[in-house]
């Protein structure tokens, strides 16, 4: 069990180490060749010229500017300058939002801490109990800590006190949070400028019909149901093995351009390469004609591909994109059943054309039920054998458990130095290298899902990363480093003291959850601003594949906000603050800190690097809501069974009250505030089409929504552009009488035709 020398000793690596991190930062932000590296968002924008292209031979490579070393941290107070309707502007909504759930932590955790170290840690501190218990394994720091107030003790009315203090003030800035969000969202749609999504739904489950393709099919339904505001589709086609042969021809350009490169570099020498497995053997040839011949050959298999596909009607999926002559129909139409049958013509809000994951959308919607309970049960195993990884982590708090494994280290982790670094550094970095893959493992099974939208895959990856992180990290972290930390206790005592003993040990893990929020928390977040691998990528390619200033361009890799990865993290620190608040104050200084260094240093990288993939409007916010109630639900709860092992019967029964008061509050959030992230209020939809009718009488919203939802691999292909765009039907013709293939053999009466 780490001791507060194993903290001190820990918190001066993570320090120096971050330290360093932003000493290293600030030089190579300075240097004119890494400019693409830490300022790429505002290249993207047009706003910012290459410092290479000025100065000296030397100054284009080397910052020789000293006074600009001086000030290496003016990043920081820059970072903050920035005001937020302006960062809204250059960084979007989404963005915003994501940084303040760091703002959120701070305003909810200072006032907690403030009062904590004033009342809960003299309350913790001046008592013995810990002194008196024979066999148990503890540290000075656990003093501080619920565990050395004695059982049955009447001091446990302040911590009863502490967690109504600690469920009202999180409730009163959770409530005023969602207001504020939820005005910004409005405000934020109300004032963009005009998307093809604002105009557009999608339609999945079409049904077959004998007569009629789902192109015809589509444009007769719609002109029936919607003849006042239907105005285009575009039919979605499955083209995923064509958009294979798009990147292959990308990867074989690649290395066409290396070879090119090389080449030009030395132009008396042609490079050569061997065409057998993997290049190691084989027949020799020109590198440069192999490629060429190559892309050549799979240029003609796209071109063929591409008019298969777009000939064939077995490449159309039953789902559409369509568009409305007016906000308000494609409101009403994303909100409405279409059809007798639930489970037909489903209609939902279009994503933005740039958030739209294209792979899923040729996915069959009757698969998906089916999809994601295979995911689920696979989410389950993963959840289970991790826990073995997580278990092995705990053994590295426990110094005994070590020097049991390899006894012949014992020498050498009986020295100071090293049992300090082993169990104060140690177990958190083993545990953040445990997580890495983890993520990835996530995205894999959020695609195998089929959401069609990257803001839908972030956000289902986010929630089970949540999962992961609260079973695995933190419950598993709990009960795995208890039992392993007072396995000798648990051993020679009897059976009705062993609930008292956990009841005890609890608490004492908060020294384990500093080590780990100091390494991911302190150092990760410091990691971040260096971008030490996009930085070593961007120069590999640089050097390697870069011919033109376009592909320069193309190398610089800005990255994302990483919401799937990034939220469920800082929920971690939401339930370890939240939970140890009224247990063990000692974390909340620590969780602090995080909270100011990563807005500082996200802040940062939003307004210099960062480039979002995708607009959402800060859709994702309930989601952060509901995990912040729950943490404070699961603080709740875990101090109600602590109390109860302690024997503080009078004041357990005041504590069933909360949880009640915090559901109440959060069904209240949902009812009050929740549908404005999910719907769109019609009447602002009315407002927003009034005035653009008014400013712009004479808009041609057909030719602006005609391309906006064609396949990425499809742009080029003004053929099919033409194929994809109806005809607007003429102002005079009868709306409810629509030429179909099934003329014929269906009569249309003066109502609308009935679809079942």
């Amino acid at each position: 069990m780490a001791t507060l020398n194993d903290i001190g000793v820990a918190a001066a690596i993570n320090i120096l180490t971050a330290f360093a991190f932003f000493i290293a930062f600030a030089i190579l932000r300075l240097q004119p060749v890494n400019d693409r590296v830490y300022f790429p968002k505002w290249y993207l924008k047009g706003l910012r010229s290459s410092p290479i292209k000025t100065g000296g031979f030397a100054s284009k490579f080397v910052n020789l500017d000293f006074r600009s070393y001086i000030r290496f941290l003016n990043w920081m107070p820059q970072a903050l300058r920035m005001p937020e309707p302006e960062l809204i502007d250059h960084a979007g909504l989404d963005s915003v939002v994501y940084l303040r759930i760091y703002l959120l932590g701070l305003k909810i955790f200072f006032p907690i801490a403030c009062i904590a170290f004033t009342v809960m840690v003299p309350v913790n501190w001046t008592n013995s109990t810990l002194d008196q218990l024979k066999n148990l394994t503890f540290s000075d720091i656990d003093k501080l800590s619920i565990s050395n107030i004695p059982t049955g003790s009447s001091r446990f009315w302040v911590h009863l006190c502490m967690a109504y203090v600690i469920t009202f003030w999180t409730c009163f800035v959770l409530q005023r949070e969602y207001k504020n969000i939820g005005s910004m969202r409005l405000q934020f749609l109300a004032s963009e400028q005009r998307r093809p999504d604002q105009f557009t739904v999608l339609v999945r489950n079409i049904p077959p019909d004998p007569d009629e393709s789902v192109s015809e099919l589509v444009e007769h339904f719609f002109k029936v149901n919607h003849p006042d505001y239907y105005l285009t589709y575009q039919a979605v086609y499955n083209a995923n093995k064509l958009s294979e042969l798009v990147q292959k021809r990308k990867k074989l350009q690649n290395w066409l351009d290396y070879y090119q490169n090389k080449h030009s570099r030395n132009p008396t020498k042609r490079p050569l390469i061997k065409i057998g497995f993997l290049g190691c053997w084989g027949e020799e040839v020109d590198a440069i004609d192999h490629y060429i011949e190559k892309i050549e050959g799979l240029t003609r298999k796209i071109s063929e591909e591409k008019e298969t596909v777009m000939s064939s009607t077995k490449s159309l999926v039953p789902a559409a994109f369509v568009s409305f002559k007016r906000r308000w129909g494609a409101v009403v139409c994303s909100q409405t059943q279409q059809s007798r049958n639930p489970t037909e013509w489903l209609t939902e809000w279009a994503p933005e054309p740039r958030d739209i994951y294209w792979d899923n959308l040729a996915l069959p919607y009757v698969q998906l039920t089916i999809r994601r309970l295979v995911i689920a049960v696979a989410f389950f195993f993963l959840t289970f054998f991790f826990m073995i990884p997580i278990a092995f982590v705990q053994t590295l708090a426990n110094i005994e458990g070590i020097e049991k494994a390899v006894p012949f280290l014992k020498p050498l982790i009986e020295v100071k130095t090293v049992k300090s670094f082993i169990q104060g550094f140690l177990p958190g970095i083993a545990l953040k290298i445990f997580l890495i893959v983890l993520p990835s493992i996530l995205m894999l099974m959020s695609k195998f899902e089929g959401f069609i939208s990257k803001s839908s895959l972030e956000r289902r990856c986010a929630s089970r990363y949540y999962m992961f992180q609260f079973i695995n990290v933190f419950l598993c972290s709990i009960i795995a480093g208890t039992a392993l930390q007072q396995l000798n206790s648990f051993l020679n005592q009897s059976a009705t003291e062993i609930p008292k003993t956990i009841g005890v040990s609890i608490p004492m893990k908060a020294t384990f959850f500093i080590t780990y929020i100091m390494v991911d928390g302190w150092a990760g977040v410091a990691g971040e601003i260096l971008r030490l691998k996009p930085l070593i990528i961007y120069h590999l390619k640089n050097f390697f594949l870069v011919k033109t200033e376009k592909d320069r361009e193309e190398a610089m890799d800005p990255g994302t906000i990483g919401f799937n990865t990034g939220e469920p993290q800082i929920q971690l620190y939401f339930i370890l603050g939240l939970v140890y608040a009224a247990v063990s104050p000692i974390l909340l200084p620590f969780i602090l800190v995080f909270f100011a260094l990563a807005y500082v240093v996200y802040r940062h990288q939003v307004i210099n690097v960062y480039n979002q993939e995708y607009e959402s409007a800060a859709a994702f916010w309930p989601d952060v809501h509901r995990r912040v109630v729950i943490a404070l639900i699961v603080s709740q709860l875990l101090l109600m069974g602590l109390l109860s092992t302690k024997r503080a019967a009078r004041s357990t029964p005041l504590l069933f009250i909360l949880p009640v008061l915090t559901i109440g509050f959060h069904k209240f959030c949902q009812g009050r505030y929740q549908p404005i992230f999910v719907r769109y209020p019609l009447q602002d939809a009315m407002v927003k089409d009034t005035l653009e009718r008014m400013r712009e009488p004479n808009l041609n919203l057909k030719t602006f929504l005609q391309n906006a939802y064609a396949h990425p691999v499809f742009k080029a292909a003004d053929n099919l552009a033409n194929e994809m765009v109806v005809e607007e039907p003429h102002p005079d013709r009868t709306p409810d009488l629509v030429a179909t293939k099934r003329g014929s053999r269906r009569l249309h009466s003066g109502s609308a035709e009935t679809f079942t």
